[in-house]
């Protein structure tokens, strides 16, 4: 007897969703491989004088027939991270066919191929190494010195590149990387590569909680935040901090779920000398709870200063308002008087890198879309205002309904992504998880949109955006502006 039609049907989509979860490891692993093979564009900061092995790390030497043809090359990886987002795009409407092994295996497979690779397309990881460095080695404060400053034999000053930028990073970050100093700098890469991974692990096991307590399907969720290109290739794959960052947002935001449900189980102090049930009852009490997230929320800023677009939202969703703006003001005065006695009284450099213009980001194809050449000072603060506008109305709808706080904390970072002046295409990693906690597929939609432009914009085959679309963004006056004050930031 044959199976029921739908029977048959729910089997075809197990077996075409775990293809395309196959797909997706295999064509992150070939983009991996083609890194590690030899210096290319996809490491900017090799070159044929310069790729050690501890850097290539021990997937090189596996592809020796790598075409040599820059161009043909670009093809491949675009092609590949093309069809790694289709791999995607089915996985994540096929999640609920797929069983949770499969799911979990293909993330931590991915992990581990991208924790093997050299940094991809970004020389990022390498500015916090020697921001730190010159901190620790050279007693100079990156909040306060350039690294042009600094002396220019340092293993990590060759290997960094935004030497007239003082460091954008949050102080909690920069003395993580002045801890990993004295094991040295090999050994401090692969330590921040090791921890960024971990880190983005540990997001998506939250976020897994976050969604059975918001009655949400978890599958879906984690395979939307953690299958995603984007955040896989130009996020993890170039181990970038907003990981890190982020594990601190998803913690927050789940230390908030748990004491709104422990608020709405009754959850109290137990008496005194009830044992050790008492205790931990205690523990997992609703404001001891909302204290932390707090805590976790700051933290967040403490490590990279976007994350300080949620604080209005946290603070105010899902009750205990007090308990969480205690553990806020709290973790807040701790970390100003440890970022006081290592920096000085000095804040992270953002003033610079905030007038800076990404060509291929959102505002500026806008601008040029618009007539305009580019983006202009008057569509800049047009779009801050529309950002501002954006978290006082989230604000105020989270203080009168405070179990929107997630939809609102979507709106705040969407927002933020869409119009910061200087983008990157991981700073999608900043709205999936909340994407994910949203039930239907509206927010679900828009950042998918988000992120195919995104591929688009950023795909080593730059000229898929604005070639067909005849966009001059660099060669109007404004992108030869903008590409000029880029450049007086680097090398």
């Amino acid at each position: 007897m044959r199976p029921p039609v739908a029977a048959r049907a729910s089997v075809a989509a197990s077996v075409i969703g775990a293809l395309a979860l196959v797909a997706i490891v295999g064509l992150v692993l070939a983009i991996v491989l083609a890194a590690a093979e030899r210096p290319s564009f996809l490491s900017p900061f090799t070159s044929a004088d310069y790729f050690p092995h501890w850097m290539a790390g021990p997937l090189a030497g596996l592809v020796p027939s790598l075409t040599h043809d820059d161009s043909n090359l670009r093809g491949l990886i675009s092609a590949a991270i093309a069809l790694a987002f289709v791999g995607y795009l089915v996985a994540l409407w096929l999640a609920p066919n797929l069983r949770t092994g499969w799911i979990v295996a293909a993330i931590v497979a991915v992990q581990v191929v991208l924790f093997l690779s050299p940094p991809l397309f970004s020389t990022d990881v390498f500015n916090y190494l020697n921001y730190g460095r010159m901190g620790v080695v050279h007693g100079l404060n990156p909040y306060t010195t350039i690294p042009l400053i600094e002396p220019h034999s340092d293993p990590t000053f060759a290997i960094s590149n935004w030497h007239r930028l003082l460091s954008p990073y949050g102080p909690l970050f920069t003395l993580l990387t002045y801890a990993l100093v004295p094991i040295g700098v090999a050994a401090s890469f692969w330590t921040i590569k090791a921890l960024i991974g971990l880190a983005f692990l540990a997001t998506l096991g939250l976020l897994w909680r976050c969604a059975e307590l918001l009655g949400r399907s978890p599958r879906t969720a984690v395979v939307l935040v953690g299958l995603n290109p984007l955040v896989l290739v130009w996020g993890l794959g170039a181990d970038h901090n907003d990981a890190l960052m982020m594990l601190l947002v998803v913690l927050s935001l789940y230390l908030a779920l748990r004491a709104r449900e422990a608020a709405g189980l009754g959850i109290a102090p137990p008496p005194a000398g009830s044992g050790s049930v008492a205790r931990l009852r205690a523990v997992a009490s609703p404001d001891r709870l909302a204290f932390a997230s707090g805590v976790a929320l700051i933290a967040a800023v403490a490590v990279k200063a976007s994350a300080g677009i949620l604080v209005p939202v946290f603070l105010l969703a899902f009750g205990q308002r007090r308990a969480k703006l205690a553990g806020a003001v709290s973790a807040g005065v701790v970390l100003a008087v440890v970022s006081l006695l290592a920096f000085g009284a000095h804040v992270p450099g953002l003033g610079e890198q905030a007038k800076l213009v990404t060509p291929l980001g959102l505002p500026n194809v806008v601008g040029v879309l618009l007539g305009l050449g580019g983006e202009t000072t008057g569509l800049h603060t047009v779009l801050d205002v529309v950002l501002v506008a954006t978290v006082l109305i989230a604000a105020i709808v989270t203080f009168r309904h405070p179990e929107r706080g997630v939809g609102a904390a979507f709106a705040c970072v969407l927002v933020l992504a869409a119009t910061l002046s200087w983008s990157g295409a991981w700073y999608v990693l900043w709205v999936l998880p909340f994407a994910a906690l949203l039930p239907g597929w509206a927010a679900r939609t828009s950042v998918l949109a988000l992120s195919a432009f995104l591929i688009l914009a950023f795909a080593p085959n730059e000229p898929l955006v604005h070639r067909p679309l005849s966009l001059p963004l660099y060669t109007t006056a404004l992108g030869l502006a903008h590409t000029d004050e880029i450049n007086a930031l680097l090398h």
